[in-house]
Protein backbone atom coordinates (compact mmCIF):
# COMPACT_ATOMS: atom_id res chain seq x y z
CA UNK A 1 0.00 0.00 0.00
CA UNK A 2 1.50 3.75 -0.98
CA UNK A 3 2.55 5.17 2.10
CA UNK A 4 0.15 8.06 1.81
CA UNK A 5 -2.78 5.34 1.77
CA UNK A 6 -1.24 4.19 4.75
CA UNK A 7 -1.25 7.30 6.57
CA UNK A 8 -4.95 7.57 5.80
CA UNK A 9 -5.54 4.16 6.71
CA UNK A 10 -3.98 4.28 10.20
CA UNK A 11 -5.67 7.32 11.08
CA UNK A 12 -8.98 6.21 10.27
CA UNK A 13 -8.75 2.85 12.05
CA UNK A 14 -7.17 4.40 14.90
CA UNK A 15 -10.14 7.06 15.02
CA UNK A 16 -12.93 4.55 14.11
CA UNK A 17 -11.71 2.94 17.70
CA UNK A 18 -11.71 5.95 19.75
CA UNK A 19 -14.87 7.59 18.83
CA UNK A 20 -16.82 5.09 20.80
CA UNK A 21 -15.20 6.14 24.20
CA UNK A 22 -14.80 9.75 23.62
CA UNK A 23 -18.52 9.79 23.01
CA UNK A 24 -19.25 8.32 25.85
CA UNK A 25 -16.89 10.52 27.76
CA UNK A 26 -18.61 13.37 26.50
CA UNK A 27 -21.84 12.07 27.46
CA UNK A 28 -20.87 11.50 30.79
CA UNK A 29 -19.18 14.47 31.01
CA UNK A 30 -22.31 16.54 29.30
CA UNK A 31 -20.69 18.13 26.41
CA UNK A 32 -23.89 18.25 24.77
CA UNK A 33 -24.95 20.38 21.74
CA UNK A 34 -26.90 23.24 22.39
CA UNK A 35 -29.43 23.80 19.30
CA UNK A 36 -30.30 27.41 18.58
CA UNK A 37 -34.20 28.32 18.74
CA UNK A 38 -34.42 29.55 15.48
CA UNK A 39 -33.58 26.32 13.66
CA UNK A 40 -35.90 24.20 11.86
CA UNK A 41 -37.89 21.75 14.26
CA UNK A 42 -35.94 18.64 12.81
CA UNK A 43 -32.85 20.11 14.53
CA UNK A 44 -34.55 20.88 17.91
CA UNK A 45 -34.63 16.93 18.37
CA UNK A 46 -30.82 16.77 17.87
CA UNK A 47 -30.55 18.48 21.50
CA UNK A 48 -28.31 16.57 23.60
CA UNK A 49 -25.92 14.94 21.47
CA UNK A 50 -22.75 14.53 22.45
CA UNK A 51 -20.54 17.94 20.85
CA UNK A 52 -16.52 18.34 20.11
CA UNK A 53 -15.98 15.35 17.93
CA UNK A 54 -13.43 17.29 15.86
CA UNK A 55 -10.96 17.54 18.41
CA UNK A 56 -9.83 13.93 17.95
CA UNK A 57 -9.45 14.02 14.29
CA UNK A 58 -7.60 17.65 14.42
CA UNK A 59 -5.50 15.53 17.08
CA UNK A 60 -4.46 12.71 14.87
CA UNK A 61 -4.27 15.73 12.34
CA UNK A 62 -1.56 17.69 14.58
CA UNK A 63 0.36 14.52 15.35
CA UNK A 64 0.45 13.50 11.53
CA UNK A 65 2.21 16.81 11.10
CA UNK A 66 4.48 17.44 13.98
CA UNK A 67 5.91 13.55 12.92
CA UNK A 68 6.60 14.20 9.62
CA UNK A 69 7.78 18.36 10.53
CA UNK A 70 10.60 16.27 11.64
CA UNK A 71 12.76 15.61 8.36
CA UNK A 72 9.66 17.38 6.32
CA UNK A 73 9.39 21.12 7.07
CA UNK A 74 6.07 21.24 4.66
CA UNK A 75 3.97 19.77 7.17
CA UNK A 76 4.28 23.47 9.23
CA UNK A 77 1.32 25.30 7.78
CA UNK A 78 -1.32 22.93 7.90
CA UNK A 79 -0.45 21.48 11.60
CA UNK A 80 -0.03 25.21 13.00
CA UNK A 81 -3.19 26.14 11.47
CA UNK A 82 -4.52 23.41 13.47
CA UNK A 83 -3.12 23.87 16.63
CA UNK A 84 -4.21 27.36 16.63
CA UNK A 85 -7.76 27.53 14.88
CA UNK A 86 -8.21 24.29 16.87
CA UNK A 87 -7.60 25.54 20.16
CA UNK A 88 -9.74 28.57 19.34
CA UNK A 89 -12.32 26.58 18.49
CA UNK A 90 -12.10 24.39 21.80
CA UNK A 91 -12.51 27.75 23.97
CA UNK A 92 -15.59 28.65 21.47
CA UNK A 93 -16.99 25.18 22.10
CA UNK A 94 -16.23 25.52 25.85
CA UNK A 95 -17.97 28.89 25.54
CA UNK A 96 -20.77 27.98 24.04
CA UNK A 97 -21.29 24.75 27.04
CA UNK A 98 -20.71 27.88 29.48
CA UNK A 99 -22.87 30.43 27.93
CA UNK A 100 -25.35 29.28 25.59
CA UNK A 101 -25.48 29.02 21.80
CA UNK A 102 -23.96 32.11 21.45
CA UNK A 103 -20.04 31.27 22.05
CA UNK A 104 -17.01 33.52 22.36
CA UNK A 105 -18.25 37.05 20.99
CA UNK A 106 -17.52 37.80 17.52
CA UNK A 107 -15.35 41.10 18.86
CA UNK A 108 -13.00 38.87 20.58
CA UNK A 109 -13.19 35.55 18.26
CA UNK A 110 -12.90 37.72 14.68
CA UNK A 111 -9.16 39.54 16.09
CA UNK A 112 -7.95 36.18 16.92
CA UNK A 113 -8.85 34.70 14.27
CA UNK A 114 -6.66 37.96 12.12
CA UNK A 115 -3.98 37.48 14.47
CA UNK A 116 -3.73 33.55 14.23
CA UNK A 117 -3.86 33.38 10.12
CA UNK A 118 -0.79 35.74 10.66
CA UNK A 119 2.51 32.85 11.11
CA UNK A 120 0.25 30.52 8.95
CA UNK A 121 0.64 32.81 6.19
CA UNK A 122 4.28 33.38 6.89
CA UNK A 123 4.94 29.54 6.86
CA UNK A 124 2.90 29.05 3.57
CA UNK A 125 4.59 31.86 1.81
CA UNK A 126 7.96 30.16 2.60
CA UNK A 127 6.97 26.55 1.82
CA UNK A 128 5.15 27.19 -1.35
CA UNK A 129 6.62 27.17 -4.71
CA UNK A 130 7.33 30.10 -6.39
CA UNK A 131 3.72 32.14 -7.62
CA UNK A 132 3.55 32.72 -11.26
CA UNK A 133 2.11 36.08 -10.18
CA UNK A 134 4.15 38.44 -8.21
CA UNK A 135 1.66 38.97 -5.25
CA UNK A 136 4.37 40.27 -2.95
CA UNK A 137 2.34 42.97 -2.61
CA UNK A 138 -0.68 42.08 -1.92
CA UNK A 139 0.37 38.28 -0.43
CA UNK A 140 -0.06 38.83 3.16
CA UNK A 141 -3.97 40.56 2.55
CA UNK A 142 -4.97 38.04 0.24
CA UNK A 143 -3.60 35.27 2.45
CA UNK A 144 -5.05 36.63 6.17
CA UNK A 145 -8.30 36.70 3.94
CA UNK A 146 -8.16 32.96 2.85
CA UNK A 147 -7.32 31.46 6.20
CA UNK A 148 -9.95 33.17 7.54
CA UNK A 149 -12.79 33.32 5.33
CA UNK A 150 -12.26 29.60 4.89
CA UNK A 151 -12.23 28.99 8.52
CA UNK A 152 -15.21 30.75 9.13
CA UNK A 153 -17.26 28.75 5.87
CA UNK A 154 -16.63 25.28 7.05
CA UNK A 155 -17.71 26.86 10.70
CA UNK A 156 -20.94 28.17 8.66
CA UNK A 157 -21.45 24.79 6.73
CA UNK A 158 -20.94 22.72 9.98
CA UNK A 159 -24.85 22.56 10.38
CA UNK A 160 -26.40 19.40 9.25
CA UNK A 161 -25.11 15.53 10.01
CA UNK A 162 -21.78 14.85 7.69
CA UNK A 163 -21.98 17.76 5.60
CA UNK A 164 -19.00 19.73 6.44
CA UNK A 165 -16.73 16.72 7.75
CA UNK A 166 -17.40 14.85 4.04
CA UNK A 167 -17.31 18.50 1.98
CA UNK A 168 -14.04 19.18 4.06
CA UNK A 169 -12.89 15.31 3.06
CA UNK A 170 -13.35 15.96 -0.31
CA UNK A 171 -11.40 19.10 -0.77
CA UNK A 172 -8.64 17.99 1.17
CA UNK A 173 -7.87 14.81 -1.40
CA UNK A 174 -8.37 17.13 -4.17
CA UNK A 175 -5.86 19.45 -3.29
CA UNK A 176 -3.58 16.84 -1.63
CA UNK A 177 -3.63 14.29 -5.11
CA UNK A 178 -5.27 16.75 -8.44
CA UNK A 179 -3.73 19.82 -7.92
CA UNK A 180 0.31 20.10 -9.24
CA UNK A 181 2.40 22.77 -7.65
CA UNK A 182 2.72 25.59 -9.94
CA UNK A 183 6.12 25.56 -12.14
CA UNK A 184 6.96 22.35 -11.14
CA UNK A 185 4.28 19.89 -12.07
CA UNK A 186 4.87 18.04 -8.73
CA UNK A 187 1.84 17.00 -6.58
CA UNK A 188 2.19 18.30 -2.62
CA UNK A 189 4.91 17.32 -0.76
CA UNK A 190 5.46 14.31 1.72
CA UNK A 191 4.71 17.17 4.85
CA UNK A 192 1.98 18.73 3.90
CA UNK A 193 0.63 15.25 2.15
CA UNK A 194 1.40 13.78 5.67
CA UNK A 195 -0.72 16.35 7.65
CA UNK A 196 -3.76 16.01 4.37
CA UNK A 197 -4.02 12.09 4.94
CA UNK A 198 -3.57 12.07 8.55
CA UNK A 199 -6.24 14.83 8.85
CA UNK A 200 -8.56 13.27 6.22
CA UNK A 201 -8.39 9.43 7.89
CA UNK A 202 -9.55 11.15 10.99
CA UNK A 203 -12.80 13.07 9.08
CA UNK A 204 -13.60 9.85 7.39
CA UNK A 205 -13.76 8.22 10.48
CA UNK A 206 -15.50 10.82 12.57
CA UNK A 207 -18.06 10.92 9.31
CA UNK A 208 -18.85 7.00 10.54
CA UNK A 209 -20.45 8.28 13.45
CA UNK A 210 -21.69 11.81 12.65
CA UNK A 211 -23.32 10.66 9.66
CA UNK A 212 -27.12 10.91 9.77
CA UNK A 213 -28.87 10.19 12.63
CA UNK A 214 -25.57 11.56 14.03
CA UNK A 215 -24.11 10.73 17.17
CA UNK A 216 -21.87 13.12 17.98
CA UNK A 217 -20.99 16.80 16.42
CA UNK A 218 -17.33 18.19 15.39
CA UNK A 219 -17.65 20.87 17.10
CA UNK A 220 -16.20 24.52 16.46
CA UNK A 221 -12.90 22.67 17.11
CA UNK A 222 -12.80 20.86 14.72
CA UNK A 223 -14.68 22.98 11.93
CA UNK A 224 -11.97 26.01 12.32
CA UNK A 225 -9.36 23.51 12.38
CA UNK A 226 -10.59 22.24 8.97
CA UNK A 227 -11.15 25.74 7.31
CA UNK A 228 -7.67 27.05 8.29
CA UNK A 229 -5.71 23.64 7.65
CA UNK A 230 -7.34 23.53 3.84
CA UNK A 231 -6.35 27.59 3.27
CA UNK A 232 -2.89 26.80 4.42
CA UNK A 233 -2.48 23.82 2.22
CA UNK A 234 -3.98 25.72 -0.59
CA UNK A 235 -1.58 28.83 -0.26
CA UNK A 236 1.85 26.67 0.30
CA UNK A 237 0.60 24.73 -3.02
CA UNK A 238 0.51 28.40 -4.92
CA UNK A 239 -2.94 28.24 -4.97
CA UNK A 240 -5.09 30.68 -3.36
CA UNK A 241 -6.98 32.06 -6.60
CA UNK A 242 -8.29 28.63 -6.91
CA UNK A 243 -9.24 27.97 -3.27
CA UNK A 244 -12.67 29.58 -3.66
CA UNK A 245 -13.42 27.10 -6.48
CA UNK A 246 -12.12 24.06 -4.61
CA UNK A 247 -14.08 25.07 -1.81
CA UNK A 248 -17.01 26.06 -3.98
CA UNK A 249 -19.55 24.31 -1.67
CA UNK A 250 -18.30 26.50 1.47
CA UNK A 251 -17.95 29.51 -0.93
CA UNK A 252 -21.62 29.22 -1.52
CA UNK A 253 -22.87 28.85 1.87
CA UNK A 254 -21.32 31.52 3.16
CA UNK A 255 -22.72 33.85 0.50
CA UNK A 256 -26.25 32.80 1.19
CA UNK A 257 -25.48 34.38 4.55
CA UNK A 258 -24.10 37.42 3.56
CA UNK A 259 -26.78 38.04 0.78
CA UNK A 260 -29.70 37.23 3.04
CA UNK A 261 -28.22 39.62 5.51
CA UNK A 262 -27.94 42.60 2.89
CA UNK A 263 -31.09 42.08 1.16
CA UNK A 264 -32.68 41.96 4.99
CA UNK A 265 -31.30 45.18 6.19
CA UNK A 266 -32.00 47.14 2.38
CA UNK A 267 -35.40 45.85 2.00
CA UNK A 268 -36.72 46.51 5.91
CA UNK A 269 -37.33 43.21 7.08
CA UNK A 270 -37.51 40.68 3.85
CA UNK A 271 -35.76 37.37 3.33
CA UNK A 272 -34.16 36.21 -0.13
CA UNK A 273 -34.02 32.68 0.96
CA UNK A 274 -36.45 30.80 3.48
CA UNK A 275 -33.07 30.48 5.84
CA UNK A 276 -29.46 30.35 5.47
CA UNK A 277 -26.73 28.93 5.55
CA UNK A 278 -28.36 27.70 2.46
CA UNK A 279 -28.74 24.06 3.17
CA UNK A 280 -31.60 25.26 5.98
CA UNK A 281 -33.11 26.66 2.70
CA UNK A 282 -33.61 22.67 0.73
CA UNK A 283 -34.26 21.65 4.25
CA UNK A 284 -37.67 23.41 4.58
CA UNK A 285 -38.27 22.65 1.20
CA UNK A 286 -38.75 19.21 2.07
CA UNK A 287 -35.12 17.73 1.14
CA UNK A 288 -33.92 15.12 3.64
CA UNK A 289 -30.61 15.33 5.65
CA UNK A 290 -29.01 12.37 3.75
CA UNK A 291 -30.00 13.92 0.27
CA UNK A 292 -28.93 17.62 0.56
CA UNK A 293 -25.58 16.18 2.07
CA UNK A 294 -25.42 13.66 -0.67
CA UNK A 295 -25.81 16.40 -3.55
CA UNK A 296 -23.73 18.84 -1.79
CA UNK A 297 -20.83 16.35 -1.29
CA UNK A 298 -21.53 15.53 -5.36
CA UNK A 299 -20.65 19.18 -5.95
CA UNK A 300 -17.89 19.41 -3.91
CA UNK A 301 -16.46 16.66 -5.99
CA UNK A 302 -17.07 18.30 -9.28
CA UNK A 303 -15.77 21.39 -8.08
CA UNK A 304 -12.51 19.73 -6.50
CA UNK A 305 -12.44 17.84 -10.08
CA UNK A 306 -12.96 21.02 -12.15
CA UNK A 307 -10.09 23.08 -10.00
CA UNK A 308 -7.34 20.18 -10.70
CA UNK A 309 -8.40 20.53 -14.39
CA UNK A 310 -7.84 24.42 -14.50
CA UNK A 311 -4.79 23.85 -12.46
CA UNK A 312 -2.94 21.37 -14.97
CA UNK A 313 -4.65 24.01 -17.80
CA UNK A 314 -2.41 26.73 -16.18
CA UNK A 315 1.05 25.24 -16.15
Amino acid sequence: MPLNLSILAVAFLVCVVLYPTLIRAFQRLRVRQVIQAELPAQHQRKAGTPTGGGILFVAVGILGGLFAARNHPGALPATVALILYGTLGLIDDLAKLRFGSVGLPARFKFPLQILFAVPIAALAHAHQHPLRLDLDGIYWPLAIMAIVGAANAVNLTDGMDGLAGGLAAIAILGLAFLLPAEKTYEMAGFGERAVAMSLTGGVLAFLVYNRHPARVFMGDAGALGLGAALSAMAIQQGWLFLLMILGLVFAVETFSVIIQVGYFKATGGRRLFKMTPIHFTFQLEGWSERRIALAFWGAGAVAAIATGWIAHSML
